[in-house]
């Protein structure tokens, strides 16, 4: 079983998880990357309003190739209640995913807001089903039940090494 872990992070959070994930499941890491914020003013004045508005940023790698993939693992941090612009373009850039299925999750201070939904939402409108939702808040992501709540997800979806 071939799983893709996909994600943005900023503060290095998401990619813990990512890693994590990685390390216990095997797969293939594809960290999305932006340089739309050099600096946490930016990020946290224009990238949270781009956030609210469901506004994609330039990312590296534009195309992300999931053909030979069997499961997808997508995370994200929580921008103002949504994806983060970098996580919008990265689902704009699948390419091959049509009918995978994908596990998500979120990190945040406290509460997911819409994140979840629209991050769904946008990976349904390109063929894709959700088969599993997370969201790690600031205590969550160090708790060792939660991230085995989510490789057990990832597992039970085929997802095992």
């Amino acid at each position: 079983m071939n799983i893709s872990i996909i994600f943005y992070s900023y503060t290095g959070v998401t990619r813990r998880i990512a890693e994590q994930i990685q390390e216990i499941c095997k797969g293939s890491l594809t960290e999305v990357q932006t340089n739309e914020y050099p600096s946490r003013v930016k990020a946290y004045t224009a990238g949270i309003f781009r956030a609210m508005r469901g506004i994609c940023d330039p990312i590296k790698p534009d195309i992300i190739d999931v053909s030979f993939d069997d499961l997808l693992v997508i995370g994200t941090p929580v921008w103002a209640g949504k994806p983060t612009p970098a996580i919008n373009a990265a689902v704009q850039a699948l390419s091959g995913c049509e009918g995978k299925p994908a596990v998500i999750y979120a990190t945040c201070k406290a509460g997911g807001g819409d994140t979840l939904p629209v991050l769904k939402k946008a990976l349904t409108g390109k063929g894709i089903k959700v088969v599993g939702e997370f969201v790690f808040d600031k205590d969550e992501v160090q708790d060792p039940e939660k991230i085995a709540a989510l490789v057990k997800a990832i597992r039970g979806s085929g997802g095992s090494s």
